[in-house]
């Protein structure tokens, strides 16, 4: 497969960049969104989530893979793990990935992703919104981080985003086959570090504590709870540190 023909345009200021590519997943794959500033970032469970001004990497990527519905969740493992490697070439920072959508710094979150799916008649397009924090180190009160706190470089949102687009070029042709898909969903849980890990389960209706044991073909978390293990595709999973007493 050819590499993808990125056209990525460029906002000192825009409410959200997802929107704006979600109004125009109707183009070619490629079309990317990046921003300085978003007025109406947003993270999971529409939580609202705003930086300053060129203090993170906001952008949003329009791709459109032939793929069943319950196979999408590999579209966010590829940005995810191409933002990952990208990091890691631009700053030396390695991190590990939190089920479904986080890069941690050992418990603190320095990037976010976000994903919406467009139907586009019998196709589907998905848009992955990523925010990595270079400069910013997240809001009071929120266990995160920033690449420039962890390692002491400043890092320039274009410069990671050609980075970022070059490692998902790498990875693109792995969702056309079944080898390819396995492959990158075994690099997916290899950086997981969800995985052994005692975990909250924050759903609408309930709050569950277990063990982290893997992730099953869908890309759903799979928890073991006093001996039964639930798969979740939803609801916020948060790593219980040390010393946090399960009720």
């Amino acid at each position: 497969m050819d590499p993808t023909v990125w056209r990525v345009e460029h906002f000192d200021e825009i409410d959200s960049t997802n929107t704006y590519v979600k109004d125009r997943a109707d183009q070619p794959e490629g079309l990317v969104a990046l921003a300085d500033f978003q007025t109406a970032g947003r993270g999971r469970m529409d939580r609202s989530w705003v930086s300053p001004p060129r203090s993170s990497l906001l952008c949003s990527i329009l791709l459109r893979p032939a793929l069943a519905p319950d196979q999408l969740q590999l579209v966010v493992a590829l940005v995810a793990l191409s933002a990952r490697s990208a990091l890691e070439r631009l700053s030396g920072l390695r991190t590990a990935l939190k089920w479904p959508n986080d890069l941690v710094v050992g418990g603190d979150k320095v990037a976010g992703l976000l994903a919406e799916i467009v139907p586009q008649g019998t196709a589907l397009s998905v848009v992955v919104g990523i925010g990595v924090n270079l400069t910013y180190d997240g809001p009071e009160g929120v266990a995160a981080t920033s690449v420039r706190a962890a390692t002491g470089l400043t890092i320039a949102p274009r410069a990671l985003l050609d980075i970022l687009l070059e490692e998902i070029d790498v990875r693109r042709a792995l969702l056309n086959d079944v080898s390819g898909r396995r492959a990158l969903r075994e690099e997916y849980v290899g950086a997981l570090a969800t995985i052994g890990q005692r975990v909250r389960v924050e759903q609408s209706d309930e709050t569950l504590y277990g063990l982290a044991v893997g992730v099953d073909e869908e890309g759903r978390l799979c928890v073991d709870i006093d001996g039964a293990v639930r798969t979740f595709s939803v609801g916020d999973v948060v790593h219980v540190r040390a010393g946090e007493e399960q009720p």
